[in-house]
């Protein structure tokens, strides 16, 4: 199974959960997205009445706190680019756009028929633009076209550009992980402010509830859920050998299983 057919179920999956969560525009609401949350909406109402995570409180836990990272990479830390990698139906870009104008230019990128999706619905809302436009993208491209090195090339390095992504690490094997960091950190080094920001599992929330949680992911998206490391301390050792300069893991909220990271390349 390629890359985007096993991401593109959470992409529907995850787009509809932020438009009921008023996160979104009804552009991005799919039908794959309302079909897949109401075949899970029984379980999911089982588990929120045993006191168990649920799949929308984790990604609404996640969204917001990269929303928060994402924000003050812009107002303190000199970021006016964006480019989020394995965009899916995330509004984001919509709102970061409408809210910072002409100040913030947006990049979305995607693999081929998300990316085509995606700007499909974009140009029905009006919000594509110079500023805002969606690529393709695939992340584990080392050069070339569609590769990471071609979609940067024509922004400003002499400004500040933010990396982020959401929901894509978990569903890549480690090397796969540490090839894509690598390559993140090499970019950013070559802008005035380089920041990256991405939700993150770790190995020592796996309690047996979030293990079943994960196996309910892992069945949702037709493919294995990776678990990459063990502690913080262990995204931030791999992210410096990666090259970046530091970095800080946070939790995203008060959802136990959810964690956010921050890298900075200077």
């Amino acid at each position: 199974m390629s890359p985007e057919e096993t991401i593109s179920p959470t992409a529907h999956y995850t787009g509809y959960v932020w438009a009921r969560n008023g996160l979104s525009h009804p552009e991005l609401r799919t039908l794959e997205g309302r079909v897949l949350f109401e075949a899970l909406r029984p379980l999911m109402t089982v588990n929120a009445m045993l006191g168990h995570p649920t799949l929308e409180s984790y990604l609404m836990a996640r969204h917001t706190a990269i929303d928060r990272l994402l924000e003050r990479a812009i107002r303190e830390h000199g970021v006016t680019q964006v480019l989020e990698v394995a965009c899916g139906m995330s509004a984001r870009g919509w709102r970061f756009t409408r809210r910072h104008g002409r100040a913030l230019t947006y990049i979305e990128a995607d693999l081929p028929g998300m990316a085509q999706r995606k700007r499909r619905a974009l140009q029905r809302m009006g919000a594509l633009s110079e500023r805002h436009r969606v690529l393709e993208l695939d992340a584990l491209r080392d050069e070339g076209p569609g590769s990471l090195s071609a979609v940067v090339a024509d922004l400003d390095r002499g400004s500040g550009l933010a990396i982020v992504t959401e929901g894509l690490l978990g569903y890549l094997p480690t090397d796969a992980v540490m090839d894509i960091w690598r390559r993140f950190a090499s970019e950013l080094a070559g802008f005035a402010v380089g920041r990256y920001v991405s939700d993150i599992h770790l190995a020592m929330m796996q309690s047996a509830q979030v293990r079943a949680f994960r196996v309910l992911l892992s069945g949702f998206v037709r493919g294995r859920v990776y678990m990459h490391f063990e502690e913080p301390e262990d995204v931030i050792d791999a992210l410096q050998r990666a090259g970046f300069a530091g970095a800080e893991v946070t939790p995203a909220g008060e959802l136990a299983l959810a964690r956010v990271v921050e890298a900075w390349a200077r």
